[in-house]
């Protein structure tokens, strides 16, 4: 592999305009109350609280310690009762329609020509069938990219769909270049976003069988989280 281009975890992305747009969608269609729990479906609390505070939403939490720190930020927080709010809408989930609130994003560390017959990760469960370029991405499975979506699953890059090769490994996963090339420290969406992996979780529960709810929640909570506008 050429030098790594970046060590760091992947980080989920996350977009303050679509959440606001998700919680004028929410409030518009009669909900009063929002699924935070399990750290807002992995979102972080604390920032998806004060959206739905600007939107009137009563938000229900796991506990009361953060539902009293809420209080005291000035959002009406509960630890029990049922939502209204459709999660999928809020965070923007596969098929709710709304723009997703979370990227899962990584880098490209270095790339690697393969020949024909050469194999990657552990186990050797990929091996090229022709001459091509692999990339090796930031992102593994103590992030929330399940070990069985290696040889069965997808990630953009250039905004482009490549395969995800071999098996997926702690920290960091490999991606078939299928001819192209890759910059080091390019961008790689696991999920998320407006590019054709803006709804790769619907295809990861399918693979994994974990929920869409389980997959976004670890992700977002085993990734450097990073607000934009």
């Amino acid at each position: 592999m050429r030098s790594a281009a970046s060590s760091a975890l992947p980080r989920a992305v996350l977009s303050r305009a679509a959440l606001a747009s998700a919680v004028r969608t929410a409030v518009a269609a009669g909900g009063t109350r929002a699924d935070l729990r399990r750290d807002a479906w992995g979102h972080g609390v604390d920032e998806v609280a004060g959206a739905a505070a600007a939107g009137s939403l009563q938000v229900l939490v796991d506990d009361d310690e953060i539902a009293q720190r809420l209080r005291m930020a000035g959002v009406d927080a509960v630890t029990s009762g049922s939502p209204d709010v459709d999660p999928f809408l809020f965070y923007g989930l596969p098929g709710a329609g709304t723009p997703p609130v979370m990227r899962l994003v990584g880098t490209v560390m270095s790339t690697k020509p393969l020949r024909a017959g050469d194999a990657v990760s552990y186990g050797y469960t990929h091996r090229a069938q022709e001459p091509t370029t692999v990339a090796l991405v930031t992102g593994g499975y103590a992030q929330g990219i399940v070990r069985s979506l290696g040889n069965r699953a997808l990630a953009e890059i250039d905004g482009v769909l490549r395969p995800i090769i071999g098996r997926v490994a702690m920290d960091v996963c490999v991606i078939d270049l299928q001819g192209a090339g890759a910059a080091e420290g390019a961008e790689v969406t696991y999920f998320g976003g407006q590019g054709p992996a803006r709804d790769a979780l619907a295809e990861w529960a399918r693979i994994t069988g974990l929920t869409v709810g389980e997959l976004v929640g670890v992700a977002g909570m085993s990734s450097g989280r990073e607000w934009r506008a």
